[in-house]
Formats: structure tokens, sequence, C-alpha cells
């Protein structure tokens, strides 16, 4: 990856606690597991940041590369990779999403 896409990814991370690349945004994601993404934290109470990786190849790119996920969305809380879709579903479901949530951003 080159430089200048790592530091754009790592700026836009540091940018927010709660942090979705995603396609679409939050106020329109733009398929069915960023929806899902959106859904939770919206549900949560989490106030959170998002970037549409359809409007930049580099980062939509990169960002599998960075967090060595192939796939959409990918949500970061406090600068650390939790996971897409799936695992926040899973998380949710069994209330460990809400308690880490509670304690990242209590710090």
């Amino acid at each position: 990856m080159e430089d200048h896409v790592k530091q754009r990814i790592e700026e836009l991370i540091a940018s927010s606690p709660v942090f979705v690349f995603m396609k679409g945004n939050k106020l329109m994601p733009q398929c069915g597991f960023s929806n899902n993404v959106v859904q939770i934290l919206h549900s949560l109470g989490v106030p959170f940041e998002t970037f549409d990786v359809l409007s930049d190849g580099e980062i939509r790119n990169g960002i599998k590369e960075y967090s060595e996920w192939p796939t959409i969305p990918q949500v970061y809380v406090k600068g650390e990779f939790i996971g897409g879709s799936d695992i926040l579903i899973e998380m949710y479901n069994s209330g460990e999403l809400r308690e880490n949530l509670t304690v990242a951003l209590a710090s």
C-alpha cells in the first residue's frame, strides 16, 4: 500500500472514536451490510462517522489491505478494527458490543 493511502486511512480512523468504512454513508447506506452496521450503532445511540468507499477506489482497496479483512463495511473503535457486519451483529446480539463501546467511549 502506498504511504499516502495508509496515512489517509489512519487520519480517517483517528477522526472519530467510532469510524465505519462503508458503502454509502450513515444517512444513506448503499448496501444491506452497511445498513446493518448503521442500524446497530444508531440503536445503541453511539456517535460515529463514516467514509463512503464507493467514492474513492484507493481507500476502498487500501482499507482491505490495511485491516487484512476482505469485505466492507469495516468498523473501528478507538483506532482498533472490530470487524464487519456479521461480527457486529453477533456482538450486538450477545451484548458484547454495547459493553465494549461503553468502556471504549468512557476512556
